[in-house]
C-alpha cells in the first residue's frame, strides 16, 4: 500500500485529499492534513471521488450507437476514424460551422483538455462553440474583459482578512465557493464575525450560509444589478467616494456617476424588494468598515442583467475603496496564469462574431449555449450538422432542454467525449471516454486565478490507467491531428511540433504547464541559477507551495495598454442605462411566480447521481414554495403540482417552506435521469426533473445574451388525477 496526495477536481475549493492504495485499488479517501490551502478540509464530494472511478456504469470502451438506439463496444481505431471521417465530410461539404461543440464544466478541473481547446476549435474550423461557462459565467467574463482587458481578471474577497463581507446571489457553504476558491469557507466566514466584522446575504432564500449570517436581506429575483448600482449611489449621495483615488485607478468615472441618479434607493426598492433604509444602511456599513469586499456569483450572472451586475459588483468595490486594498476585493498572482495561452490562441474577447440566427454575441470564445437547438433546427447556409460533446451534458444545463433534445436527433452525426451514457450523449452515434481523472496527473490551472491566497500545487495520478484506456487530452490529441490541425492552435507552435516529432520534440499537457510555470509570477524563467519555479520544483512539494496572500493593488492584472480599469465600456453604459430605464415600468407583484435555481452540496452539476451516497436521503429535487404561494395555488407539503412556464408544463413535488421569498419557487439543477435510467442505474432510481425544462432560451441577458436561469416567470397550480408529466 501506498499513499499519494492530490487536489480534488471535483468543485473550485481545491482541497487536498490522500489516497491509500493498493494494487491499483483506492481503499481509503480521506483529507491531507498538511496541504498548504486546505489543512485537512473534506467534504462529502471529496469524501465520494473515488466512486466514480468504480462506478461499474462508467464506460471504459468506446460505443457505437446501433439503429436500435443501443450501444455496442467498438476498438478506439474505429471509434477515431469514424469520428474523424464523418466529421471531415460535413466541414467538407457544408463548412466548419456546420459543426457545433459544447463542453462541459469538467474541462476547468483538466489542465490537458483546457490546453488542447483552442487547436480543437481551430481543427474543426467552428465558431460555434458553446460551453456550461456561456450559461452561468459569462457575465463575470464579459465584465472583466471590458474592466481590465482580460476575462480572467476576476477580483476575489480577500475573506481571510475583511471584516465586512456582503455576498449577494451566493451560497459558498454549498458551493464551497465559486470564483471564490477557498477550502473549509464556513470556518472562514465564521472567523469574520469572530473577530467582529459582519456577513450580509443578499439571496431570495434563506440559504445554508444566510442562517448563519449575521444579516440576511431577501432581495427579488433579477434586482441584483439595480441594487448594487443603488448603494454606489448612496456613497457618491453621501460624498463618501474618493474620486481623486478614482481616477488614478480608472477611466470613465464620470460617464458612470452621472447616470447613477437613476439608481436612488427609492427609485429602484419596488424592483429589488430591499427597503431603502437598509439600501442605504448596507452602504454606509461597507465604507465605514475597517476592511471591506463585495461578491457576487450565480445569482447575480443568471438573471436580466447579469453582465452589469458583475460589472457593478466591481464599481461598488471601487467606489468603497475596496477594490486592490488587503481585506478587500483583490486580485490574485497565480503561479500559473492563463492569460498568456489566451493571447497567443486570439481566445479571449467580447462579441467578435455572432451566432447565425439570433445575432448573440461570443464571449471568452464561446456562443451562449441556447443557441444549439435553433442552429440545428434552422436551414440554410451554416445550419449545424453535427455535434461535439465533452464532458457536457447540455440537455440538462441549458435552457428549454426538452427542445434541444429533439433538436439533436435530427443531427447527420453526434460525437461525445464523456464517461457516461447520459441524457446527452445517449443521442450520440459515438462515444469516446475518457479514463476518469484520477488516472491522470493533475494541477489547478483555471482556480489558482480565484484562489483567496496564492498557491500552486501539482497532483501525479492516483492510479494506472488501464491498457486500453486514454486520458481526455489524449483523445483530443488525437481527433486535432485528424482532423488536420495541431494541439496549440498557434501555427508556429503546431509547426514545431509537427517538425521536431522525429527528433522526439512531442507535445504534452506538462510541456505547457512547465512553460507558464517558468514564464510566470515566480518562475525561473529558463535562468539555471535561479530559484523560481518550474514543473520540477512543483513536483518536488507533494503538499503544495504556499505563495503568499494576495498583494494590495491592481497593476499587475490589468491588460489594457494605458494600465487602467476601463469603466465605462459602451456595452455596460447602455446596459445601465436599459436598467435605469427598466425601473420606469411597474414592478409590483403579479399572479406569476419568480423560478429561481438551488445548489445541493451532494450534487456536481448532473453527473455525480450515479454515486449511492450522493443520492442517499431525503429526497432533493423538490420545489421550494413559500406558505403564502403554496396556500394561494391549493398545494400542500408533499403534494405533487403542476409547474407551467412558457416553454413548458410539467409535474414535480412541492416543499412548502419560509426560507423562500414569497412570490419566489426554487428547484435545484442537475436532475431529470429517467431518459438515461438504462444505462445509469442509480441516478435511473433517483431521477428527478430538469429545472431547465421550464427556462426560456428565447430570454436572454442583456450584454452576452445568455439566457436568464434566475427569475423566471412560472405559475403552479395542483395536479390533477392523470394529467400527464409534461406537454411542450
Amino acid at each position: 500500500m501506498h499513499t499519494v496526495h492530490r487536489t480534488c477536481s471535483l468543485c473550485e475549493a481545491m482541497c487536498g485529499l490522500s489516497f491509500d492504495v493498493e494494487e491499483n485499488r483506492i481503499v481509503d479517501v480521506r483529507p491531507d492534513e498538511e496541504d498548504v490551502f486546505s489543512h485537512g478540509f473534506l467534504c462529502p464530494k471529496g469524501a465520494a471521488i473515488a466512486a466514480v472511478h468504480d462506478d461499474p456504469d462508467r464506460l471504459r470502451t468506446p460505443m457505437r450507437r446501433t439503429p436500435g438506439g443501443t450501444f455496442e463496444p467498438i476498438s478506439w481505431d474505429d471509434a477515431f476514424e469514424i469520428t474523424a471521417s464523418r466529421l471531415r465530410a460535413i466541414r467538407t461539404e457544408h463548412g466548419g460551422d456546420a459543426i457545433a461543440v459544447y463542453i462541459g464544466n469538467p474541462i476547468v478541473h483538466n489542465y490537458g483538455a483546457l490546453a488542447l481547446r483552442a487547436g480543437l476549435l481551430k481543427a474543426l474550423g467552428t465558431k460555434n462553440a458553446t460551453s456550461a461557462g456561456s450559461q452561468d459565467t459569462a457575465p463575470r467574463f464579459a465584465a472583466s474583459w471590458h474592466l481590465y482587458g482580460s476575462s480572467f481578471s476576476i477580483p476575489v474577497p480577500d475573506i481571510d482578512r475583511t471584516d465586512y463581507f456582503l455576498c449577494i446571489g451566493a451560497n459558498p457553504y454549498v458551493s464551497n465557493g465559486s470564483f471564490l476558491t477557498a477550502p473549509d469557507i464556513r470556518n472562514r466566514m465564521r472567523a469574520i464575525r469572530a473577530r467582529g466584522g459582519k456577513v450580509v446575504i443578499v439571496d431570495p432564500r434563506r440559504t445554508e450560509t444566510a442562517r448563519d449570517a449575521s444579516e440576511h436581506v431577501a432581495i427579488r429575483p433579477g434586482g441584483d444589478a439595480a441594487f448594487l448600482l443603488s448603494l454606489v449611489q448612496v456613497l457618491v449621495a453621501r460624498e463618501r467616494v474618493d474620486r481623486d483615488s478614482i481616477a488614478k485607478l480608472a477611466s470613465g468615472w464620470g460617464v458612470i456617476e452621472r447616470r447613477l441618479e437613476a439608481f436612488a434607493p427609492e427609485r429602484v426598492t419596488a424592483q429589488t424588494g430591499v427597503p431603502v433604509e437598509t439600501i442605504e444602511r448596507l452602504a454606509l456599513e461597507l465604507v465605514d468598515a475597517p476592511s471591506g469586499a463585495v461578491y457576487t456569483r450565480v445569482g447575480v450572472c443568471n438573471n436580466e442583467f447579469g453582465t452589469l451586475a458583475s460589472w457593478a459588483t466591481d464599481v461598488l468595490n471601487l467606489a468603497a475603496g475596496r477594490l486592490g486594498a488587503a481585506g478587500g476585493s483583490m486580485l490574485p498572482s497565480p503561479a500559473m496564469d492563463v492569460t498568456p495561452i489566451l493571447e497567443m490562441t486570439n481566445g479571449d474577447g467580447h462579441a467578435r462574431w455572432k451566432s447565425r440566427v439570433r445575432g448573440l454575441p461570443e464571449t471568452l470564445g464561446d456562443l451562449p449555449a441556447s443557441i444549439l437547438a435553433e442552429e440545428m433546427e434552422t436551414p440554410g447556409p451554416g445550419q449545424v450538422r453535427a455535434f461535439v460533446t465533452f464532458a457536457g451534458n447540455p440537455v440538462l444545463s441549458t435552457p428549454n432542454g426538452r427542445r434541444l433534445a429533439a433538436a439533436l436527433s435530427g443531427l447527420d452525426f453526434m460525437v461525445s467525449i464523456d464517461l457516461y451514457v447520459n441524457e446527452t450523449t445517449r443521442h450520440a452515434d459515438v462515444i469516446l471516454p475518457p479514463a476518469w481523472g484520477l488516472a491522470d496527473d493533475h494541477a489547478d490551472l483555471v482556480f489558482s486565478g480565484v484562489a483567496v491566497r496564492n498557491v500552486a500545487r501539482w497532483s501525479p495520478p492516483v492510479v494506472a490507467r488501464g491498457a486500453d484506456e486514454k486520458a481526455d487530452w489524449e483523445i483530443l490529441l488525437e481527433l486535432t491531428r485528424r482532423l488536420g490541425g495541431g494541439p496549440t492552435g498557434v501555427a508556429w507552435m503546431d509547426g514545431l511540433y509537427t517538425l521536431g516529432r522525429p527528433l522526439g520534440i512531442r507535445w504534452t499537457p506538462q510541456s505547457t504547464l512547465d512553460l507558464l510555470l517558468r514564464i510566470g509570477r515566480y518562475g525561473d524563467r529558463f535562468l539555471p541559477w535561479s530559484s523560481g519555479l518550474n514543473l520540477e520544483r512543483l513536483k518536488a512539494a507533494p503538499h503544495g507551495i504556499d505563495l503568499g496572500p494576495l498583494e494590495p493593488g491592481v497593476a499587475h492584472r490589468i491588460r489594457h495598454r494605458d494600465g487602467k480599469i476601463h469603466l465605462a465600456a459602451p456595452p455596460l453604459v447602455a446596459a445601465m442605462d436599459e436598467c435605469a430605464q427598466g425601473l420606469e415600468r411597474s414592478k409590483t407583484e403579479d399572479e406569476a411566480l419568480l423560478l429561481i435555481g438551488r445548489r445541493e452540496l451532494r450534487t456536481c452539476n448532473s453527473w455525480l447521481h450515479n454515486v449511492p451516497a450522493m443520492v442517499a436521503g431525503r429526497e432533493r429535487c423538490v420545489l421550494y414554495v413559500h406558505p403564502e404561494d403554496a396556500a394561494k395555488a391549493g398545494v400542500r407539503d408533499g403534494d405533487e403540482a403542476v409547474l407551467e412556464s412558457r416553454v413548458h408544463t410539467g409535474r414535480l413535488r412541492v416543499h412548502v417552506t419560509d426560507e423562500i421569498r414569497p412570490g419566489v419557487v426554487s428547484l435545484p439543477h442537475g436532475w431529470g435521469h429517467a431518459e438515461s435510467a438504462p444505462w445509469q442505474r442509480v441516478a435511473g432510481a433517483h431521477p428527478g426533473v430538469s429545472a431547465n425544462d421550464w427556462t426560456d432560451d428565447q430570454w436572454t441577458e442583456s450584454v452576452v445574451g445568455q439566457s436568464i436561469l434566475n427569475g423566471v416567470p412560472v405559475r403552479l397550480h395542483p395536479a390533477e388525477p392523470g394529467q400527464l408529466a409534461a406537454v411542450s
